[in-house]
């Protein structure tokens, strides 16, 4: 099944603490994945920032309301105890725990609306613990993705009215922010082999330059071609290299794939929507325009 939302998890997670003891965190967890039936790749599933699986955050968001609920206590960290409201409500609850059921309690309206929720007034707090099925985290991170797919689609439309030797210096520009090719001065001499076979660059794969990289930066109208990826491959194989990276502003059919995967030799394939994706990555082509920080508490400087 799909990994369920953090407010269904708040009463199974109740409930496995109803023993009364300091319960270990990740017990519990393991405990929940087996009731909720989740498969291995289920429980690897990770937020779209990629720094956190999706299940163990939202256990953790589930914890969290819980004991700002005052369902739940942390008596330690990595435990949980429940407390006497807790046991009450298990007593008499035969539905589920949501964050509107929570709302009963002013301790955990004081938590999503500091110092407002009795004059009623929205706050970004109470924005962000809105009845939906995200918890905060997944939903800042929504936001995020969002708004990166609104820039990866103008960065597209910049980048396809580039010349093509702009273009050719954006990619080895990529590739060295990526940490191919030593310094920009290496990266840039690369370029003047343009034209060798085919290849648009060659790039050291380290800063040692123990291994080269050929490189086809191509603006493209329309799929590229499979008669492009195999020119491409036998090139490589004429100039005996192994590793190739073919970039476009366009995309590949999957006959250029399927035989990408067939050959002796590493091709990449890079199209335009990966190739902003890791312009957005790695910082070539945009700037920040506002920065936010996500801080939680650091329970070692408190315990030491």
């Amino acid at each position: 099944m799909p990994v369920p939302d953090f407010q269904s998890i708040m009463l199974p997670l109740l409930k496995a603490t109803s023993n009364g003891k300091q319960c270990q965190l990740t017990a519990i967890r393991e405990e929940l994945a087996r009731l909720f039936h989740l498969t291995p790749d289920e429980r690897r599933e990770l937020l779209p920032s990629g720094t956190q699986r999706v299940f163990d955050n939202r256990v953790a968001w589930a914890k969290t309301y819980l004991v700002k609920a005052k369902l739940l206590e942390a008596p330690q960290r990595g435990y949980v105890k429940i407390t006497d409201r807790g046991l009450n409500i298990l007593a008499g609850q035969s539905g589920s725990i949501s964050i509107s059921f929570l709302k009963q309690f002013p301790e955990f309206n004081e938590f999503i609306a500091p110092n407002d929720f009795r004059t009623g007034q929205t706050t970004p707090a109470a924005i962000l613990t809105s009845d939906g099925l995200q918890t905060p985290i997944e939903k800042l991170d929504d936001a995020v993705r969002d708004l990166n797919q609104k820039l990866a689609v103008e960065l597209l439309d910049y980048i396809r009215e580039m010349d093509p030797y702009k273009f050719e210096i954006l990619v080895i520009d990529l590739l060295q922010a990526m940490g191919y090719g030593g310094n920009r001065e290496e990266a840039a001499q690369v370029t003047k082999k343009s034209g060798d076979g085919g290849i648009d660059g060659i790039i050291n794969e380290d800063r040692l330059g123990l291994d080269k990289i050929y490189v086809q930066a191509k603006k493209w109208e329309g799929t590229v071609t499979i008669s492009a990826i195999r020119d491409f491959g036998g090139t490589l194989l004429a100039h005996s290299a192994q590793k190739g990276i073919f970039i476009t502003t366009s995309d590949f059919p999957k006959t250029a794939i399927d035989y990408c995967e067939r050959i002796d030799r590493t091709i990449i394939l890079i199209n335009g929507k990966r190739l902003t994706e890791l312009m957005i990555e790695y910082n070539v082509g945009v700037s920040a325009k506002k920065t936010y920080v996500v801080k939680e508490v650091d329970s070692d400087y408190f315990e030491n």
